[in-house]
């Protein structure tokens, strides 16, 4: 299986806020911008694996700015690295006022996907070449976020993520 870059899974997603996707404040609904994370990095992970994928995490989602009602949501979401059969996608959020003409971020976060073949059971994905150096950033530090992951999902042994305690233990 031949490895590809992250950016030949490069997805950007825009959508318009409109009234039935805001609070009561004129701002738009966590929930719903999650929602459309969602769509965005399912389609960047599915152009990475050309199978189709489930979401199997959420995380680090950090809300900056609110996004009003009128304004643009602009969603980049990029694979930032593969493992065996899940992938972990990187999404930057913007907010847009167009009549303003200010663009400015409202969030970024990290999801992961696995895979699923013909009979719904995880497959193997495609490695990932990164190219940029945001993109090798991202990469490096994919690893130490999947054994944190897992950790707090209960599936790995704090001592047994090397990589993470790397970060913490001196020899």
């Amino acid at each position: 299986m031949e490895p590809k870059t992250a950016s030949a899974s490069l997805t950007i997603m825009t959508e318009l806020v409109l009234p039935n996707d805001t609070n009561v404040f004129g701002n738009l609904m966590g929930g719903r911008l999650m929602y459309w994370m969602d769509i965005a990095s399912a389609l960047a992970a599915q152009k990475h694996c050309n199978a189709p994928v489930v979401t199997a995490s959420v995380d680090n989602i950090s809300f900056e700015n609110p996004i009003r009602l009128g304004n643009v949501v602009h969603i980049e979401a990029k694979v930032t690295r593969a493992f065996n059969s899940s992938m972990e996608v990187h999404m930057k959020v913007w907010g847009e006022d167009l009549k303003q003409q200010k663009k400015y971020k409202s969030n970024e976060a990290y999801y992961t996907f696995v895979a699923l073949d013909d009979h719904n059971k995880p497959q193997q994905v495609p490695g990932l070449i990164p190219e940029t150096e945001e993109e090798k950033r991202l990469f490096e530090g994919a690893l130490r976020r999947r054994q944190i992951r897992l950790i707090l999902g209960g599936k790995m042994k704090p001592d047994d993520a090397k990589e993470l305690k790397a970060l913490f233990v001196t020899d």
